[in-house]
């Protein structure tokens, strides 16, 4: 028969367990991040991130998304907190972690209630919550095609079955001070456990973010050393896209300082996938999958893939998600094998309309076979002269012009030939359908060059693009004044990247407003109306004010 606890007893118990279930959850934490470390065991918080990311509706997902890059950009203007891609991707990991240690909360609060209600029983009920625990994280990994082994199942079982023991354990310590006087030993021995939990906890939260990133591609070979007298290593692109000379390259004007780089690092290339860590393929195992319609199914390696036919193509790509004025977008140099050179050793049948692409993470999208043809198409397997980063899609990934990246998987595992279209991870999530880039501009930067009186010049430089139709003309625009013509930084790198430009006015002490617009390749202006990034990516104009 239960105890004849007060209401504020049995609150007491609840909010015992409550306390004893966020500490715990950190020593969990823990504990899961060592066997991910030591032994590659899943990381559950990060897993279950992941997986509500792939069940829940689209709109929502759109709209977290939206909030979240908005909030960031947000305070970009009083924090240092970096670019959009990193600190999105560490708030969602924050997230993910958070999502555990409240699950631990609720479990210990409904334990502490157990505690009341059921006091002999309380072990049990411990027991059996870590049990439905294990189920439902067994279940979140299987459908996330993560293959367990019986040492993996074997670690979950021990550690949740027994979190929700030991919360059970703690919580009967914690009844027994309600039914006589709370001792000295019996609060440091309640409160003793829960600090060695937030210690443990808090010694593997800083251990998985300070942890380096995991690169697997940077040992699969050497860069190539850049001639010192072309810094972009034009001498190193190919194919249809390749760029200027390092001659013609050096006698262009100077950008404004300030201005972005031509090339990112990449290091600074930007990140946006589905996943809170970016999946670890193993070369050895990993294969592409080459099949459907087609006469000659392949089943290729990373070997076989660099054996092919290749080319190297300076480019710019942008995320749908990226706002106007935002940095979900980079430049860089990528060498693969032309798509064209791939369809004519498979050999596509009659009516095949593009290929599904799938990839290790479970992302897939269609390929249309018009884009499939374009020279300019590639499997793409090194970046910056370097073997892909984990992060960028290692072992390979796809390029295709003038797509956004939400049309472009990483970690290739499938490429099926097919005869009807298939919507992808994003389209089937509200997304658009084609994901053809808009033209877009910006203004990096605004300087003074000193001069006397009058004489001072005030320069603003940026980019804009406009996927593979490139750049025509850009217009700045200084307060309320008319717009006039800036100076392009031409030719580009490449007729895939992005254009740099430039523009000057007497200088004016004040505030001011400065506005840019550009027009594409055919001379098309870019679309005017402010609109947000759902669901065909961001439009409108990009404008700085300054105090000079």
């Amino acid at each position: 028969m239960a105890d004849p606890k007060t209401p504020k007893q049995e609150g007491s118990l609840i909010a015992l367990g409550l306390w004893l279930g966020l500490l715990s959850s950190l020593a969990v934490l823990a504990l899961l991040w060592m066997g991910s470390r030591l032994w590659a065991l899943p990381f559950v918080p990060f897993d279950l991130f992941d997986w509500l990311a792939r069940v829940l509706p689209g709109w929502l997902i759109g709209s977290v998304i939206s909030g979240m890059v908005a909030v960031i950009r947000a305070l970009q203007n009083i924090l240092p907190i970096g670019n959009i891609s990193d600190t999105a991707k560490l708030t969602e990991q924050g997230m993910a972690l958070g999502l555990l240690v409240a699950a631990g909360g609720g479990l210990g609060a409904l334990l502490g209630w157990q505690a009341r209600r059921n006091p002999g029983q309380l072990s049990f009920y411990g027991q059996l919550a870590g049990l439905a625990l294990l189920a439902g994280v067994l279940l979140i990994e299987i459908t996330l095609g993560k293959a367990l082994r019986g040492f993996a199942m074997v670690w979950l079982a021990v550690l949740l079955v027994g979190w929700g023991w030991g919360l059970a354990a703690l919580l009967q310590r914690g009844r027994a001070a309600h039914s006589n006087p709370l001792s000295r030993r019996q609060f440091l021995r309640v409160s003793g456990a829960g600090l060695a939990a937030a210690a443990l906890g808090s010694w593997g939260l800083a251990q998985l973010f300070s942890s380096p990133k995991r690169l697997p591609g940077r040992s699969a070979g050497a860069a190539q050393a850049l001639d010192p007298n072309d810094p972009f290593g034009s001498q190193f692109t190919s194919g249809p896209a390749a760029s200027p000379s390092a001659e013609t390259l050096a006698g262009r004007p100077a950008p404004v300082p300030g201005t972005r780089p031509e090339l990112t690092s990449t290091a600074d290339f930007y990140r946006i996938d589905i996943n809170t860590l970016a999946p670890q393929v193993a070369e050895s195992s990993w294969r592409v999958q080459v099949h459907g319609l087609v006469n000659h199914p392949r089943l290729l390696s990373l070997s076989d893939i660099r054996s092919l036919p290749a080319q190297t193509q300076i480019l710019t790509m942008q995320c749908i998600s990226n706002p106007i004025g935002g940095d979900l977008t980079s430049s860089s140099r990528w060498t693969g094998v032309p798509l064209p050179y791939l369809l004519a050793e498979v050999g596509p049948q009659a009516g095949v309309v593009g290929a599904h692409i799938t990839a290790a993470d479970g992302f897939d999208e269609f390929v249309t076979l018009e884009d499939l043809q374009d020279e300019r198409c590639m499997l793409v397997y090194a970046m910056n002269d370097e073997p892909l980063p984990s992060e960028h899609g290692y072992p390979l990934r796809i390029y295709i012009p003038n797509r956004y990246g939400m049309k472009q998987p990483k970690w290739i595992t499938s490429i099926e030939f097919v005869s009807e279209r298939v919507d992808g991870y994003w389209v089937r999530r509200g997304w658009d359908r084609e994901a053809i880039p808009h033209t877009v501009s910006v203004v990096d930067t605004v300087m003074v060059e000193p001069g006397e009186g009058a004489e001072g010049m005030v320069y603003t430089g940026g980019i804009a693009w406009a996927g593979a139709r490139g750049i025509s003309k850009v217009e700045v625009q200084v307060d309320s004044q008319g717009w006039q013509a800036a100076e392009l930084i031409q030719p580009e790198l490449s007729p895939l990247n992005w254009t740099l430009w430039k523009y000057g006015w007497p200088y004016e002490r004040g505030r001011h407003t400065i506005s840019v617009r550009a027009y594409d390749g055919s001379g098309q202006l870019q679309d005017l109306t402010p609109r947000d990034t759902i669901p065909s990516g961001a439009t409108g104009i990009h404008s700085a004010t300054v105090d000079l």
